[in-house]
């Protein structure tokens, strides 16, 4: 799954341009690290955080 995928699936952001903005401004963090890549593709047991919300891709 991306990146951008994963946010809109959580729920944290409600489009597609939203997660690109979000991303592309640094807000996001994978496995600890500032991911600006919206297509980064998302790996079993990675924690992705946004402001104070994280969480761990589980399913893919």
């Amino acid at each position: 799954m991306r990146l951008d995928q994963f946010l809109k699936w959580q729920g944290w952001v409600a489009t597609g341009g939203e997660a690109k903005m979000r991303i592309q401004a640094g807000e996001v963090e994978v496995n600890g690290s500032v991911e600006t890549r919206r297509g980064r593709q998302l790996q079993l047991a990675d924690r992705v955080t946004l402001g104070s919300d994280q969480a761990e891709v589980t399913e893919l």
